[in-house]
Protein backbone atom coordinates (compact mmCIF):
# COMPACT_ATOMS: atom_id res chain seq x y z
CA UNK A 1 0.00 0.00 0.00
CA UNK A 2 1.32 3.55 -0.72
CA UNK A 3 1.00 6.71 0.42
CA UNK A 4 -0.52 9.45 -2.10
CA UNK A 5 -1.17 13.07 -1.79
CA UNK A 6 -4.07 14.18 -3.87
CA UNK A 7 -4.28 17.95 -5.31
CA UNK A 8 -7.87 19.15 -6.86
CA UNK A 9 -7.89 22.47 -7.59
CA UNK A 10 -10.41 25.24 -8.48
CA UNK A 11 -12.80 23.59 -11.02
CA UNK A 12 -12.55 20.45 -9.21
CA UNK A 13 -14.09 21.89 -6.20
CA UNK A 14 -15.95 24.79 -7.67
CA UNK A 15 -19.54 23.59 -6.04
CA UNK A 16 -20.59 21.38 -3.90
CA UNK A 17 -21.64 18.58 -6.19
CA UNK A 18 -17.74 18.40 -7.70
CA UNK A 19 -16.61 18.66 -3.63
CA UNK A 20 -18.54 15.02 -3.01
CA UNK A 21 -17.00 13.80 -6.23
CA UNK A 22 -13.97 14.60 -4.85
CA UNK A 23 -14.63 12.74 -1.79
CA UNK A 24 -15.81 9.97 -3.17
CA UNK A 25 -12.24 9.76 -5.38
CA UNK A 26 -10.59 9.94 -1.92
CA UNK A 27 -12.42 7.78 -0.34
CA UNK A 28 -11.64 5.08 -3.18
CA UNK A 29 -7.96 5.28 -2.31
CA UNK A 30 -8.34 5.29 1.04
CA UNK A 31 -10.37 2.26 1.11
CA UNK A 32 -7.99 0.54 -0.96
CA UNK A 33 -5.38 0.80 2.08
CA UNK A 34 -3.50 3.62 0.96
CA UNK A 35 -2.47 6.78 2.99
CA UNK A 36 -3.78 9.65 1.81
CA UNK A 37 -3.15 13.31 1.73
CA UNK A 38 -5.32 16.10 -0.04
CA UNK A 39 -4.45 19.76 -0.93
CA UNK A 40 -7.58 21.63 -1.79
CA UNK A 41 -7.35 24.96 -3.94
CA UNK A 42 -10.08 27.37 -3.00
CA UNK A 43 -13.62 27.22 -5.41
CA UNK A 44 -13.14 28.15 -8.60
CA UNK A 45 -13.42 32.16 -9.25
CA UNK A 46 -13.47 32.81 -5.09
CA UNK A 47 -9.64 33.83 -4.66
CA UNK A 48 -10.39 36.59 -7.96
CA UNK A 49 -13.23 37.62 -5.92
CA UNK A 50 -11.12 38.00 -2.52
CA UNK A 51 -8.19 39.80 -4.33
CA UNK A 52 -10.73 42.09 -5.86
CA UNK A 53 -12.25 42.77 -2.46
CA UNK A 54 -9.51 43.13 -0.88
CA UNK A 55 -8.38 46.29 -3.37
CA UNK A 56 -11.47 47.54 -2.91
CA UNK A 57 -11.44 47.91 0.42
CA UNK A 58 -7.53 49.08 0.68
CA UNK A 59 -8.33 51.80 -2.42
CA UNK A 60 -5.50 50.08 -4.01
CA UNK A 61 -2.76 47.78 -3.40
CA UNK A 62 -3.75 46.22 -0.38
CA UNK A 63 -1.10 45.76 2.95
CA UNK A 64 0.44 41.91 2.27
CA UNK A 65 -0.18 40.81 5.47
CA UNK A 66 -3.97 41.70 5.46
CA UNK A 67 -3.96 41.02 1.45
CA UNK A 68 -2.78 37.21 2.81
CA UNK A 69 -5.01 36.92 5.66
CA UNK A 70 -8.11 37.71 3.25
CA UNK A 71 -7.09 35.29 0.21
CA UNK A 72 -5.81 32.51 2.33
CA UNK A 73 -9.81 32.05 3.12
CA UNK A 74 -10.93 30.78 0.06
CA UNK A 75 -8.89 27.47 0.47
CA UNK A 76 -10.13 27.11 4.70
CA UNK A 77 -13.66 26.85 3.50
CA UNK A 78 -12.88 24.39 0.71
CA UNK A 79 -10.54 22.02 3.17
CA UNK A 80 -13.76 21.93 5.43
CA UNK A 81 -16.34 21.21 3.46
CA UNK A 82 -13.93 18.78 1.80
CA UNK A 83 -13.20 16.92 4.94
CA UNK A 84 -17.25 17.34 5.97
CA UNK A 85 -18.32 15.25 2.57
CA UNK A 86 -15.55 12.83 3.64
CA UNK A 87 -16.96 11.98 7.07
CA UNK A 88 -20.31 12.18 5.57
CA UNK A 89 -18.87 9.08 3.09
CA UNK A 90 -18.62 7.26 6.46
CA UNK A 91 -14.74 8.02 6.22
CA UNK A 92 -12.53 9.12 8.89
CA UNK A 93 -11.09 12.39 7.94
CA UNK A 94 -9.71 16.01 9.27
CA UNK A 95 -8.87 19.91 7.69
CA UNK A 96 -5.50 20.83 8.21
CA UNK A 97 -4.71 25.01 7.62
CA UNK A 98 -1.32 25.92 6.35
CA UNK A 99 -0.36 27.17 9.74
CA UNK A 100 -1.59 24.14 11.63
CA UNK A 101 0.75 21.26 9.48
CA UNK A 102 3.01 23.82 9.60
CA UNK A 103 3.94 24.81 6.23
CA UNK A 104 6.76 27.73 7.18
CA UNK A 105 7.51 29.80 4.38
CA UNK A 106 9.77 32.98 4.41
CA UNK A 107 8.36 36.70 4.98
CA UNK A 108 7.44 37.31 1.53
CA UNK A 109 4.05 37.83 1.90
CA UNK A 110 1.65 37.36 -1.61
CA UNK A 111 4.41 35.53 -2.70
CA UNK A 112 6.09 33.51 -0.15
CA UNK A 113 8.54 30.61 -0.64
CA UNK A 114 8.37 27.16 1.53
CA UNK A 115 11.26 26.88 3.93
CA UNK A 116 10.21 23.57 5.75
CA UNK A 117 7.38 21.12 6.16
CA UNK A 118 7.96 19.85 9.77
CA UNK A 119 4.56 17.56 9.65
CA UNK A 120 4.90 14.83 12.83
CA UNK A 121 1.33 15.41 13.63
CA UNK A 122 -0.18 15.19 9.97
CA UNK A 123 2.25 12.09 9.29
CA UNK A 124 1.15 10.49 12.51
CA UNK A 125 -2.59 10.88 11.92
CA UNK A 126 -2.80 9.62 7.73
CA UNK A 127 -0.76 6.61 9.01
CA UNK A 128 -3.78 5.73 11.36
CA UNK A 129 -5.78 5.94 8.30
CA UNK A 130 -7.15 9.33 8.72
CA UNK A 131 -7.37 11.31 5.47
CA UNK A 132 -5.93 14.65 6.13
CA UNK A 133 -6.96 17.56 3.62
CA UNK A 134 -4.92 20.27 3.60
CA UNK A 135 -5.52 23.87 2.24
CA UNK A 136 -3.25 24.80 -0.28
CA UNK A 137 -1.57 28.47 -1.30
CA UNK A 138 -1.05 28.89 2.49
CA UNK A 139 1.75 28.51 5.00
CA UNK A 140 3.15 30.55 8.43
CA UNK A 141 5.50 32.98 8.01
CA UNK A 142 8.51 33.65 10.49
CA UNK A 143 6.26 36.48 12.20
CA UNK A 144 3.10 33.60 12.79
CA UNK A 145 1.34 35.76 10.60
CA UNK A 146 -0.77 33.64 7.59
CA UNK A 147 1.34 33.81 4.42
CA UNK A 148 0.28 32.79 0.57
CA UNK A 149 2.54 31.25 -2.39
CA UNK A 150 1.31 33.28 -5.40
CA UNK A 151 -1.45 32.44 -7.74
CA UNK A 152 -0.94 28.73 -8.39
CA UNK A 153 0.60 27.99 -5.06
CA UNK A 154 -2.20 24.49 -4.67
CA UNK A 155 -0.11 23.03 -6.77
CA UNK A 156 3.22 23.83 -5.08
CA UNK A 157 1.76 22.84 -1.68
CA UNK A 158 1.15 19.66 -2.80
CA UNK A 159 4.24 18.53 -4.52
CA UNK A 160 6.29 20.19 -1.44
CA UNK A 161 3.43 17.90 1.24
CA UNK A 162 4.61 14.56 -1.14
CA UNK A 163 8.02 15.71 -0.78
CA UNK A 164 8.11 16.13 3.28
CA UNK A 165 5.84 13.20 3.50
CA UNK A 166 7.99 10.93 1.11
CA UNK A 167 4.86 9.69 -0.74
CA UNK A 168 5.20 7.46 -3.38
CA UNK A 169 3.62 10.46 -5.81
CA UNK A 170 1.14 13.25 -6.42
CA UNK A 171 -1.65 13.07 -8.06
CA UNK A 172 -2.49 16.69 -9.79
CA UNK A 173 -6.59 16.52 -10.56
CA UNK A 174 -7.21 19.44 -12.80
CA UNK A 175 -9.66 20.07 -15.85
CA UNK A 176 -7.36 18.41 -18.33
CA UNK A 177 -6.72 14.59 -18.48
CA UNK A 178 -2.95 15.32 -18.76
CA UNK A 179 0.12 16.58 -20.61
CA UNK A 180 -0.85 16.79 -24.18
CA UNK A 181 2.34 17.09 -27.11
CA UNK A 182 0.55 20.75 -28.05
CA UNK A 183 -2.75 22.72 -27.02
CA UNK A 184 -5.22 20.28 -28.11
CA UNK A 185 -7.86 23.16 -28.44
CA UNK A 186 -5.71 24.04 -31.68
CA UNK A 187 -3.80 21.08 -32.67
CA UNK A 188 -6.29 18.62 -33.22
CA UNK A 189 -4.18 15.60 -33.55
CA UNK A 190 -2.28 16.45 -29.95
CA UNK A 191 -1.75 13.66 -28.32
CA UNK A 192 -1.49 12.88 -24.82
CA UNK A 193 2.09 11.92 -23.23
CA UNK A 194 2.05 8.71 -20.68
CA UNK A 195 5.60 10.07 -19.35
CA UNK A 196 7.15 13.13 -19.53
CA UNK A 197 10.55 14.02 -17.72
CA UNK A 198 10.81 16.90 -14.82
CA UNK A 199 13.03 19.01 -17.07
CA UNK A 200 10.47 18.64 -20.17
CA UNK A 201 7.72 19.91 -18.19
CA UNK A 202 9.77 22.54 -16.64
CA UNK A 203 10.47 23.69 -20.08
CA UNK A 204 6.66 23.35 -21.05
CA UNK A 205 5.20 25.30 -17.82
CA UNK A 206 7.62 27.97 -18.29
CA UNK A 207 6.56 28.28 -21.65
CA UNK A 208 3.31 28.53 -21.83
CA UNK A 209 1.69 25.01 -20.85
CA UNK A 210 -0.67 25.79 -18.05
CA UNK A 211 -0.94 22.62 -16.79
CA UNK A 212 1.08 22.17 -13.85
CA UNK A 213 2.86 25.48 -12.15
CA UNK A 214 6.11 26.33 -12.65
CA UNK A 215 7.40 26.73 -8.96
CA UNK A 216 5.92 22.87 -8.68
CA UNK A 217 7.82 21.23 -11.10
CA UNK A 218 10.94 22.88 -9.91
CA UNK A 219 10.48 21.19 -6.36
CA UNK A 220 8.95 18.17 -7.93
CA UNK A 221 12.49 18.16 -9.93
CA UNK A 222 14.86 18.90 -6.72
CA UNK A 223 13.19 16.46 -4.57
CA UNK A 224 12.27 14.05 -6.97
CA UNK A 225 8.65 13.54 -6.61
CA UNK A 226 6.74 11.35 -9.03
CA UNK A 227 4.19 14.19 -10.44
CA UNK A 228 0.85 12.43 -12.33
CA UNK A 229 -1.56 14.83 -13.88
CA UNK A 230 -4.90 14.06 -14.59
CA UNK A 231 -8.70 14.75 -14.91
CA UNK A 232 -10.92 15.27 -12.30
CA UNK A 233 -14.22 14.47 -14.31
CA UNK A 234 -12.86 11.00 -15.89
CA UNK A 235 -11.21 7.86 -14.66
CA UNK A 236 -8.41 7.45 -17.49
CA UNK A 237 -4.82 7.49 -16.91
CA UNK A 238 -3.02 10.63 -16.34
CA UNK A 239 0.22 11.93 -17.65
CA UNK A 240 3.54 10.80 -15.01
CA UNK A 241 5.81 13.24 -14.61
CA UNK A 242 9.24 11.36 -14.05
CA UNK A 243 13.12 11.60 -13.97
CA UNK A 244 14.84 11.03 -17.03
CA UNK A 245 15.90 7.21 -16.42
CA UNK A 246 12.33 5.84 -16.18
CA UNK A 247 11.72 6.74 -19.70
CA UNK A 248 13.37 4.20 -21.59
CA UNK A 249 13.39 5.88 -25.09
CA UNK A 250 13.37 9.14 -25.53
CA UNK A 251 11.96 11.32 -27.81
CA UNK A 252 13.91 14.10 -29.55
CA UNK A 253 10.87 16.52 -29.73
CA UNK A 254 7.94 16.07 -26.67
CA UNK A 255 6.13 18.95 -26.95
CA UNK A 256 5.33 22.30 -28.54
CA UNK A 257 4.21 25.05 -26.25
CA UNK A 258 2.88 28.63 -27.50
CA UNK A 259 2.78 31.86 -25.27
CA UNK A 260 0.64 35.33 -25.63
CA UNK A 261 2.53 36.40 -22.68
CA UNK A 262 5.04 38.04 -24.61
CA UNK A 263 5.66 41.78 -25.79
CA UNK A 264 8.64 42.80 -27.84
CA UNK A 265 10.83 45.92 -27.31
CA UNK A 266 13.32 47.23 -30.15
CA UNK A 267 15.41 49.95 -29.63
CA UNK A 268 16.86 51.48 -32.88
CA UNK A 269 20.24 52.97 -33.78
CA UNK A 270 21.62 52.33 -29.89
CA UNK A 271 25.31 53.63 -29.99
CA UNK A 272 27.45 50.20 -29.82
CA UNK A 273 30.13 51.20 -27.08
CA UNK A 274 30.62 49.16 -23.57
CA UNK A 275 27.96 49.67 -20.81
CA UNK A 276 25.11 50.22 -23.26
CA UNK A 277 23.64 47.01 -22.46
CA UNK A 278 24.05 47.44 -18.29
CA UNK A 279 22.38 51.08 -19.41
CA UNK A 280 19.59 49.51 -20.61
CA UNK A 281 18.58 46.31 -18.57
CA UNK A 282 19.80 47.75 -15.64
CA UNK A 283 16.88 50.34 -15.01
CA UNK A 284 14.54 47.34 -15.80
CA UNK A 285 15.76 45.01 -14.04
CA UNK A 286 15.77 47.54 -11.17
CA UNK A 287 11.63 48.09 -11.82
CA UNK A 288 11.10 44.61 -11.40
CA UNK A 289 10.72 43.76 -15.03
CA UNK A 290 11.74 40.45 -16.51
CA UNK A 291 13.81 40.58 -19.51
CA UNK A 292 13.38 37.10 -21.77
CA UNK A 293 14.95 36.90 -25.15
CA UNK A 294 17.58 39.37 -26.49
CA UNK A 295 18.99 39.91 -30.10
CA UNK A 296 20.87 42.64 -31.53
CA UNK A 297 22.12 43.82 -35.37
CA UNK A 298 25.07 45.98 -35.37
CA UNK A 299 25.47 48.27 -38.48
CA UNK A 300 27.80 48.15 -41.29
CA UNK A 301 30.14 50.76 -39.66
CA UNK A 302 30.21 48.96 -36.40
CA UNK A 303 29.19 52.28 -34.47
CA UNK A 304 25.13 51.39 -33.68
CA UNK A 305 23.24 48.44 -32.82
CA UNK A 306 19.53 48.01 -33.43
CA UNK A 307 18.79 46.08 -29.40
CA UNK A 308 15.49 43.96 -29.32
CA UNK A 309 14.13 42.10 -26.61
CA UNK A 310 11.03 40.79 -25.06
CA UNK A 311 9.43 41.66 -21.80
CA UNK A 312 5.83 40.58 -20.08
CA UNK A 313 3.16 41.72 -22.10
CA UNK A 314 1.44 42.85 -18.84
CA UNK A 315 4.75 45.43 -18.21
CA UNK A 316 5.30 46.57 -21.80
CA UNK A 317 3.94 50.29 -20.74
CA UNK A 318 6.24 50.29 -17.61
CA UNK A 319 9.50 48.74 -19.78
CA UNK A 320 8.77 51.36 -22.21
CA UNK A 321 8.81 54.53 -19.37
CA UNK A 322 12.01 53.15 -18.08
CA UNK A 323 13.49 53.06 -21.07
CA UNK A 324 11.88 56.58 -22.06
CA UNK A 325 13.22 58.82 -19.13
CA UNK A 326 16.77 57.22 -19.68
CA UNK A 327 16.63 58.01 -23.85
CA UNK A 328 18.86 60.60 -23.36
CA UNK A 329 21.71 58.63 -21.13
CA UNK A 330 21.23 55.89 -23.73
CA UNK A 331 21.67 57.89 -26.94
CA UNK A 332 19.10 55.62 -29.05
CA UNK A 333 17.12 57.21 -32.11
CA UNK A 334 13.35 55.75 -31.11
CA UNK A 335 11.65 52.71 -29.73
CA UNK A 336 9.36 50.49 -30.71
CA UNK A 337 7.09 48.31 -28.86
CA UNK A 338 4.40 45.71 -29.99
CA UNK A 339 2.49 43.36 -28.24
CA UNK A 340 0.87 41.58 -31.38
CA UNK A 341 3.19 38.50 -30.81
CA UNK A 342 3.36 35.06 -29.98
CA UNK A 343 6.78 32.58 -28.42
CA UNK A 344 6.76 29.52 -29.89
CA UNK A 345 8.81 26.59 -28.32
CA UNK A 346 10.08 23.20 -29.49
CA UNK A 347 11.11 21.12 -26.82
CA UNK A 348 12.49 17.47 -25.87
CA UNK A 349 15.25 16.18 -23.85
CA UNK A 350 16.27 14.22 -26.99
CA UNK A 351 17.44 17.26 -28.21
CA UNK A 352 20.58 17.08 -26.16
CA UNK A 353 22.04 14.13 -28.64
CA UNK A 354 20.13 15.31 -32.17
CA UNK A 355 21.54 17.47 -34.55
CA UNK A 356 18.95 19.70 -36.83
CA UNK A 357 16.12 19.86 -34.76
CA UNK A 358 16.25 24.17 -34.66
CA UNK A 359 17.03 23.54 -38.59
CA UNK A 360 14.01 21.72 -39.10
CA UNK A 361 11.92 24.67 -36.75
CA UNK A 362 13.28 27.45 -38.98
CA UNK A 363 12.65 25.37 -42.19
CA UNK A 364 9.07 24.66 -41.67
CA UNK A 365 8.43 28.12 -40.57
CA UNK A 366 9.74 29.48 -43.77
CA UNK A 367 7.78 27.08 -45.87
CA UNK A 368 4.82 28.49 -44.54
CA UNK A 369 5.59 32.14 -44.76
CA UNK A 370 5.93 32.78 -41.07
CA UNK A 371 9.14 35.38 -40.15
CA UNK A 372 11.26 34.88 -36.81
CA UNK A 373 11.83 37.98 -34.70
CA UNK A 374 13.90 36.96 -32.07
CA UNK A 375 15.21 33.23 -31.28
CA UNK A 376 16.55 31.87 -28.05
CA UNK A 377 17.83 28.36 -26.93
CA UNK A 378 18.46 26.34 -24.38
CA UNK A 379 19.89 22.49 -24.17
CA UNK A 380 15.98 20.90 -24.83
CA UNK A 381 14.40 23.94 -25.91
CA UNK A 382 14.40 26.34 -29.07
CA UNK A 383 12.23 29.17 -28.98
CA UNK A 384 10.83 31.73 -31.93
CA UNK A 385 9.18 34.90 -31.25
CA UNK A 386 6.65 35.22 -34.07
CA UNK A 387 3.65 37.59 -35.32
CA UNK A 388 0.70 36.59 -33.36
CA UNK A 389 -1.37 35.94 -36.15
CA UNK A 390 0.58 33.14 -37.37
CA UNK A 391 0.52 31.23 -34.28
CA UNK A 392 -2.05 28.70 -35.10
CA UNK A 393 -0.43 28.20 -38.21
CA UNK A 394 2.92 27.33 -36.48
CA UNK A 395 1.83 25.17 -34.17
CA UNK A 396 0.09 23.03 -36.22
CA UNK A 397 2.83 22.71 -38.83
CA UNK A 398 5.52 22.13 -36.22
CA UNK A 399 3.45 19.30 -34.94
CA UNK A 400 3.07 17.51 -37.80
CA UNK A 401 7.03 18.59 -38.82
CA UNK A 402 8.13 16.56 -36.17
CA UNK A 403 6.00 13.26 -36.27
CA UNK A 404 4.00 14.83 -32.99
CA UNK A 405 0.48 13.86 -34.76
CA UNK A 406 -1.87 12.02 -33.45
CA UNK A 407 -2.14 8.24 -35.74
Amino acid sequence: MARIVMKFGGTSVADLDRIRAVAKRVKREADAGHEVAVVVSAMAGVTDQLVAWSREAAGGPPDQREYDSVVASGEQVTCGLTALALQQLGAKARSWLGWQVPVETDDAHGRARIQSIPLDGLRSRIATGEIGVVAGFQGIGPDGRVTTLGRGGSDTSAVALAAALEAERCDIFTDVDGVYTSDPRIVARARKLDKITYEEMLELASQGAKVLQTRSVEVAMNHRVRVQVLSSFNDTPGTMVVDEDEIVEQRVVSGIAYSRDDAQVTLLKVPDRPGVAAGIFGPLADAAINVDMIVQNISDDGRFTDLTFTVGRGDLDRAVMVLEAGRAQLGYTAIKPNKDVVKVSVIGVGMRSHAGVAQLMFKTLAENGINILVISTSEIKVSVLIAEKYAELALRALHTAYGLDAA
